[in-house]
């Protein structure tokens, strides 16, 4: 005998399974409906939509390479650290550093060491377009730990060009004072638009050194490794701070074969 399903519950069932298409449809649709096409849309609108500020702020923030005890950091002309930078995150017997290579030549390798302690911030604005850097921790002379390299590219208004042809004999036409070392290193440098140049003049395995500080800040040592060779010089620029301590120095790997008492100026 055929049974018949009585009204009332057809209307349930019918009830029930309209509720949940309703409950399970995604919400997308409803969103896709309200956003305005962008021919409609007004500049504010796109300007939301395309949320371009996230961007920007991203890219006006420094890239930084950190271990324990210290933070360096590159950044564009518009960051809170434009240049590069070196800062002290420990309050012990170290130091912090960064040392760096300029627009991927590696002939010449720059060093800035934090000598301020900890929370102290030292850099420098003038650096090239390309900078592979990392940062380290010194005791004295003596570096104890180091990070990984890092490589970004730097947004700066008058990027240091890549200069790796300058000669001795050239450095001490372009310098106004100079200093020398057993005839193997030299250092020159000028007070106009202040340039630093770290030479080595002895055909042997050693490498020359300039170390110096800028602007009678005491608490930031700079060097300027050469590791081209004989009758090469590196180039460090530093734009209207003058050098005011300076000697040339020489080094066998990390160890000083020869150097100068330092000079002021």
């Amino acid at each position: 005998m055929e049974q018949r399903i009585p009204g009332w519950v057809l209307i349930s069932v019918t009830a029930v399974a309209a509720a949940t298409m309703v409950l399970t449809s995604t919400p997308a649709l409803a969103v896709t409906a309200s956003t305005p096409a962008f021919g409609d849309a007004s500049p504010a609108a796109l300007a939301t939509a395309a949320a371009p500020t996230v961007t920007a702020t991203a890219e006006d923030k420094p890239t930084c390479a950190r271990i324990r005890g210290a933070a360096a950091c590159v950044g564009p002309d518009g960051s809170d650290r434009p240049g590069i930078s070196i800062e002290d995150t420990e309050s012990d017997r170290f130091h912090a550093t960064v040392e760096f290579y300029l627009n991927g030549y590696l002939g010449t390798k720059y060093v800035i060491h934090n000598l301020g302690g900890q929370g102290g911030i030292r850099g420098d604005r003038e650096i090239g377009t390309t900078v592979t850097f990392r940062a380290a921790v010194y005791k004295g002379n003596h570096r104890i730990k180091f990070g990984r390299w890092k490589t970004v590219r730097s947004d700066t208004k008058y990027p240091v060009k890549r200069e790796t042809h300058v000669t001795p004999s050239a450095a001490r036409a372009r310098s106004e004072v100079c200093t020398s070392t057993k005839g193997a290193a030299t250092m020159c440098f000028a007070d106009k638009d202040t340039v630093v140049f770290a030479c080595d003049t002895g055909a042997d395995g050693h490498q020359a050194r300039a170390e110096y500080f800028v602007g009678g800040d005491p608490t930031a040592r700079y060097e300027i490794h050469q590791l081209a060779g004989y009758n090469t010089c590196g180039k460090a620029e530093h734009g209207d701070l003058p050098v005011s301590k300076y000697r040339a120095s020489l080094f066998d790997h990390n160890h000083r074969a020869a150097t100068r008492l330092y000079k002021y100026h």
